[in-house]
């Protein structure tokens, strides 16, 4: 299919654009916001990556395009981003996190089954790891029921692969969500309706944490620790088969997709009120939520100076 690249702020477009062709696919085209790069970084990095367009709007593109990557590390405007390309019908992966308040994620949820292939978020949902644990024999591994997820080096822009790596063990339904606190390092209680639960442990700011699982189940012990360097593909292999329409269903509904994200914002209200118990379904789409505006201008400061 062809894809085009929208917003280029963080690494993740060239490190993802050798994957998409190697898997066939062809990247046409990329638009910038200039949320953190200066003007005429999108012609430098078409230029240096053979990729033939650059856009002068989403509309523009969402016309010569069948996929469009939102890679915008302002994950507000992710919904209007995407907008133009749900309304021309195209297929929309949207890098993580997907979005920052719930008001975005009901509109993405409801693209979804309206029939727009939508997908994205955190690789960790899909490592390679995970799905070698989930591949053994159940009667070797055992059921899981208890996984501790953590990562670094933030809440939400980077601990939400802790979120959605404890996801792509134990599951789509998350309930609840309780804040346990924490100086430096959060800890988040994580249980689902039928028991099961997960631990989160990310820094509150800063402080290098590797992706790393600890699954216990009724037979057994185990640990993982995802590599970074198969991340990408480990996502993308699974993901872009479902976008292209080569595969009829996503390998993660869309409703399961964006628990990571719902039960960071549960997190975020629980600490808020002094570590009390948050459900998922009592979240309000009156909260703020995560702003991304505001860890957009952080990036680009650390990327740029200032």
């Amino acid at each position: 299919m062809k894809i085009g690249l929208v917003d280029l702020d963080t690494s993740h477009p060239k490190s993802w654009l050798p994957i998409h062709r190697e898997l066939g696919h062809e990247v046409v085209g990329v638009w910038d916001g200039g949320a953190v790069h200066p003007a005429g970084y999108a012609e430098t990095f078409a230029k240096e990556n053979g990729i033939p367009s650059v856009f002068g709007s989403l509309e523009e593109m969402a016309r010569s395009v069948d996929c469009a990557i939102l890679h915008g590390c302002d994950w507000d405007t992710h919904v209007d981003k995407a907008r133009p390309f749900a309304s021309a019908g195209k297929a929309i992966l949207v890098d993580k996190p997907i979005a920052g308040k719930l008001k975005d994620l009901r509109q993405m949820l409801s693209w979804a089954r309206s029939g727009i292939r939508i997908s994205g978020g955190s690789s960790l949902r899909f490592c390679f790891e995970a799905r070698d644990y989930l591949a053994l024999p159940e009667e070797e591994r055992g059921k899981p029921h208890t996984v501790v997820a953590g990562c670094g080096v933030d809440e939400f822009n980077y601990g939400i692969h802790a979120y959605s790596l404890l996801s792509g063990i134990l599951g789509q339904g998350i309930s609840r969500v309780k804040d346990l606190g924490g100086e430096n390092l959060r800890r988040v209680e994580v249980r689902w309706e039928d028991g099961r639960m997960g631990l989160v442990l990310v820094p509150v700011k800063g402080g290098y944490v590797p992706f790393h699982a600890t699954l216990i189940s009724d037979r057994a012990v185990h640990h993982i620790k995802p590599e970074a360097g198969s991340l990408y593909r480990g996502e993308l292999e699974r993901v872009l088969p479902y976008l292209s329409g080569q595969a009829p269903d996503p390998p993660v509904p869309f409703e399961a997709l964006i628990e990571p994200e719902l039960a960071a914002l549960a997190a975020r209200q629980s600490g808020l009120n002094h570590g009390q118990e948050v459900r998922l379904a009592d979240l309000s789409e009156e909260d703020p939520g995560f702003d991304g505006a505001a860890f957009a201008l952080e990036y680009k400061n650390a990327k740029y100076g200032g």
